[in-house]
């Protein structure tokens, strides 16, 4: 296994159980304590984890992998939603993209879309992700509009202020909101509350707002909410998803697609 795996696996098992001994991880990765001694020195020194006397912990209740250790994670579900969620944009249109894993890959998949390969354009992109837009700007059939602000390390998202002041001067026809947690009663939700304000914002600005999440977000609930169940037009989401939550959904007034 390769550092980088190995950091990838650590940081996911330390979001799934919050603390881990340094033994217990050197029998779930099938390596020496020693090496592990060191990852966790590695991380600690990045900031993305608390060492600990015999292990680690994470950086408290809300914490958040960096979008470089997450796209891994349920990558196929990602991209069968993010399939659905692009044959649901029509040519023409100005559509918002939030950050996110998911959210990328339903970038890739608009850019890969036939019918998209030429017009003026073809499709008008508004995101606030700087990660998005790198992989866009080269689609010369595609307006890119990039939004100002601070960049957050964690997301590549640009938030604060001077994004607003962007966001404040169009119009969306679709707004695509990559989120941490979907729940009927509490809404869609990110861990942190200048990354909500902006993807609350781009909701405000569109006509119809999608929500692109694979079932292990939904039914879940993350510290800052990004707007209310009633606001979100349409769920695009993995066949796994639970159909009791579904129903539930549904009976919101949300359009459930599964992928």
């Amino acid at each position: 296994m390769s550092r980088d795996a190995r950091w990838k696996a650590l940081l996911e098992l330390l979001v799934e159980r919050g603390r881990l001994d340094v033994e217990e991880a050197a029998t779930e990765l099938e390596v020496s304590a020693a090496t592990i001694r060191r990852d966790f020195d590695r991380l600690a020194e990045q900031q993305m984890l608390v060492r600990t006397r015999g292990g680690a912990v994470v950086h408290g209740v809300s914490y958040e992998l960096p979008l470089r250790y997450k796209t891994a994670r349920r990558a196929s579900e990602k991209q069968r939603v993010a399939q659905a969620v692009a044959a649901l944009v029509a040519p023409g249109e100005a559509v918002g993209l939030t950050g996110g894993t998911t959210t990328t890959e339903v970038a890739r998949a608009l850019a890969v879309r036939a019918d998209l390969a030429s017009g003026t354009p073809a499709l008008t992109v508004v995101t606030n992700a700087l990660n998005i837009a790198n992989e866009l700007a080269v689609r010369p059939q595609f307006k890119i509009v990039v939004t100002g602000g601070v960049a957050r390390a964690q997301s590549y998202e640009l938030i604060g202020p001077l994004a607003d002041g962007v966001l404040g001067q169009v119009t969306l026809d679709v707004a695509v909101l990559g989120v941490v947690a979907f729940d009927v009663a509490h809404g869609a939700a990110a861990h942190d509350e200048a990354e909500a304000a902006i993807n609350r914002l781009l909701c405000e600005r569109a006509e119809r707002v999608v929500v692109a999440a694979d079932s292990s977000k939904l039914g879940r609930r993350a510290f800052a909410r990004i707007c209310a169940t009633e606001s979100v037009d349409t769920l695009v989401t993995d066949g796994a998803a639970d159909p009791e939550l579904v129903g539930r959904f549904e009976e919101a007034g949300v359009r459930v697609v599964t992928a």
